[in-house]
Order: structure tokens, then sequence, then C-alpha cells
């Protein structure tokens, strides 16, 4: 860890890392299929606290609530 990291926030990052692969849900689905494909368990809640990290802030950015079916206006069907 680096030490000009928030160690305070990249904790909390982690504690909703793996509070979200302990319920039923895409992360978690994520979580199982990345382990079973033989990736180290550390290297994958890392992944999940990015996913977590990206969403959050596209919200914010966005200035609207988490859709979790949302469909961008640029996306061909």
């Amino acid at each position: 860890m680096s030490h000009l990291a928030n160690k305070s926030i990249k904790t909390l990052f982690h504690l909703a890392a793996i509070s979200s692969i302990c319920f039923a849900g895409e992360l978690r689905t994520f979580y199982l299929r990345k382990v079973n494909e033989g990736k180290n368990k550390m290297l994958v809640l890392n992944a999940i606290r990015n996913k977590l990290i990206h969403r959050i802030l596209a919200v914010v950015r966005d200035g609207e609530h988490y859709h979790k079916n949302y469909i961008h206006s640029l996306q061909v069907s």
C-alpha cells in the first residue's frame, strides 16, 4: 500500500467489496466466476473495489440514482 493512500477510505472500499460478495448479486457471481477460473481471491476483490469506485463516480458525475440495468443512450442494440 502506498504511503500516500487514504487508508481509511481504502478500508471502507475493501469492506464494501467483501460485503458485496457475501450476498447474491452480480458482483458475487463475478467473484465466484473469476475464482473458479483460477484467479487470486485478492486480485478479484481488488477488481470489485475498482468496479464499486467506478459506479460511485458515475452516479456522482451524472447526478442520478444508480440503475442496475442501465443502458447507455449511445449503446447500439
